[in-house]
């Protein structure tokens, strides 16, 4: 078969699957089996493909994954999302606009725990939004707040994206972690930023009570413990005590201490549907990382990674003009794919390419996984768009989208900052390199 045939029945498969809603997962693997299937000449692969699909997942570090995943379980049923919403909140103070600002920086104190977007709609989504609503805030702005403030949560370590990032291509968890704290501060700051603007423009509420600075004591003090938990995963893994698996388990040890000894909310029933979500989530991932494992092999065969890198050649040898043509290949991909499997199945293709041309493999990491997480907010299959769809019921994915839109814009800025200005993603790397 010739492979400029295969290639087309490849993309047909995948995109037919892909348009009637079946998961990501399957849509990869029928795609892979299909051209196994029509090929005789590498039909004896099947019998490989099981075996080469185990040992994609069979990783020390990967299983990070599922771990941090019990870890927010067991501290978003801990009743801690309350807890950091009600910090946010009385921090802020008297501000017009207060509850929104509250929105984006519970999201930043919810993201070092959750370490995943969708994870923070699900958690915070209703209580932010419910609330928001009550004092008078459009309910599409309310989600959009909601959506976009989530997406510090792959950004912001832990990041479940960035161990997938670091386990495939071989880079260092710790580092990447720590090249995604500035840019998450961005984040923040832009979105705060953009908050205040649109609140003095359509005449946000003012919170009615003085918020005393006994509130804020009673706030800090009741979620202090909660937030000594990122503080440790870090700690712990930038200072070497531990490894991101490791961590992880420390991590849910801490949150079941705090569940069931400090907040008492935690109880056998809660901590089994804790493992059994946390299960059911983390698995998708490993069937999306183990069929992506045998659909690279196809791409091997059909010397895809080739024609593609030639292709980049093609239109230049400069390092800025390709990475340029990469982001805007990057988010296409991102509004299709689950940030997960386009890293997967993008990241062993492009970045050594990237790497000879004198890109560090952490900047060029920390971009890729900026860019996939635009796409958990870009239709039509971004994720956190429909799970705020979801909380709200009366909104539309169409009139969240154009809600949502000005802060896409924010953070398309923000990763032209980080493409081109380096020493935003790479300068605390180094420092801690230096240091150990």
């Amino acid at each position: 078969m010739e492979p400029q045939t295969a290639i087309i029945i490849l993309l047909v498969t995948f995109s037919i699957c892909l348009l009637i809603g079946i998961p990501i997962a399957i849509c990869i693997g029928v795609a892979t089996l299909t051209y196994f299937l029509i090929n005789s000449t590498v039909s004896n692969f099947i019998l490989m493909l099981p075996s080469g699909m185990f040992q994609g997942i069979d990783s020390f570090v990967i299983m990070a994954v599922p771990f941090f995943m019990l870890a927010g379980e067991l501290m978003n049923s801990s009743k801690v999302t309350d807890r950091l919403m009600n910090l946010a909140d009385v921090m802020v103070g008297r501000i017009r606009g207060s509850l929104a600002y509250a929105n984006v920086i519970a999201s930043f104190l919810f993201a070092g725990i959750s370490g995943a977007a969708v994870s923070d709609v699900a958690a915070l989504g209703s209580i932010e939004i419910t609330a928001m609503k009550k004092q008078g805030y459009d309910e599409a702005f309310a989600a959009a707040v909601t959506v976009a403030s989530s997406l510090v949560g792959p950004i912001i370590p832990p990041s479940i994206i960035m161990v997938v990032y670091g386990s495939t291509m071989g880079v260092s968890i710790a580092l990447l972690f720590a090249a995604g704290i500035l840019p998450g501060f961005l984040m923040l700051i832009s979105s705060c930023s953009y908050v205040y603007w649109i609140a003095k423009r359509r005449g946000y509420p003012v919170r009615p009570e003085k918020t005393t600075y006994r509130k804020k004591a009673i706030a800090l003090k009741e979620s202090s413990l909660a937030l000594l938990m990122p503080t440790i995963i870090i700690g712990g893994i930038l200072g070497g005590v531990f490894t991101p698996t490791e961590a992880a388990t420390v991590a849910i040890f801490y949150a079941l201490f705090l569940g069931i000894f400090v907040y008492r909310e935690l109880t056998p029933r809660t901590i089994a549907q804790c493992v059994l979500n946390a299960g059911i989530s983390s698995s998708s991932i490993f069937l999306i990382i183990a069929v992506s494992i045998a659909f690279k092999w196809v791409l091997s065969i059909l010397n895809v990674p080739t024609v593609l890198l030639n292709s980049l050649y093609a239109i230049s040898t400069n390092k800025w003009i390709l990475v340029s043509v990469l982001n805007i290949f990057f988010l296409i991909m991102g509004m299709f794919l689950e940030p997960g499997a386009a890293i997967i199945l993008l990241g062993p293709i492009f970045a050594p390419a990237m790497k000879t041309l004198g890109f560090d493999p952490l900047h060029f990491g920390i971009i890729m996984v900026f860019n996939m997480c635009i796409g958990l907010a870009t239709p039509p299959v971004g994720l956190c768009l429909f799970a705020a769809c979801s909380i709200t019921k009366n909104t539309s994915v169409e009139k969240l989208s154009r809600e949502t839109a000005p802060f896409i814009l924010i953070y398309l800025i923000i990763l032209a900052l980080i493409t081109y200005c380096p020493n935003i993603a790479l300068w605390l790397p180094r420092i801690i390199q230096k240091l150990l």
